[in-house]
């Protein structure tokens, strides 16, 4: 008998996946535990359906994770740290500093685990920080780190 998984199943497939098992099986076990459904002609048409609606959402949030990475790629934020002699600070940016500041100097939501700093921001200057905004989409966002 064909099945339509409805969620992974570990010996035998993912979500959404059509998969042939043994009659017993489907009608004992994943029938009845809403695992899946028979892979009939109406189903099919709706995982059909389904999976176009999944990828025209896709790429949907794709588009806008590449408008705010165009958007992003031009402007910069700065942040105020406590410094003392020859610009040493007392402390580091974190990646959730800078999102406060991207909220209050952008207007924009960036989620501060998306920040990917690659060293600790401790000293005064420019800085680039990148954005993980997709799986495919990167961002640059410029941080100027001045002293209070």
């Amino acid at each position: 008998m064909k099945v339509i998984l409805l969620q992974d199943v570990k010996t035998l497939g993912k979500k959404g996946e059509i998969v042939n098992v043994n009659d017993g099986y489907a009608r004992n076990y994943i029938l009845p535990k809403k695992i899946g459904l028979e892979a009939n002609g109406k189903n099919l048409n709706d995982l059909k359906l389904q999976k176009q609606n999944e990828e025209k959402v896709a790429q949907e949030k794709l588009a806008a994770a590449q408008a705010l990475a165009a958007e992003l790629a031009d402007k910069f934020i700065t942040v105020k740290i406590q410094a003392g002699v020859e610009g040493k600070v007392f402390g580091s940016i974190s990646s959730k500093e800078i999102s406060m500041e991207a909220k209050r100097q952008l207007n924009l939501d960036i989620d501060k685990k998306k920040i990917v700093i690659p060293d600790a921001i401790k000293s005064l200057g420019t800085y680039h920080v990148n954005i993980k905004l997709h799986k495919d989409v990167t961002a640059t966002l410029s941080v100027k780190v001045e002293a209070k």
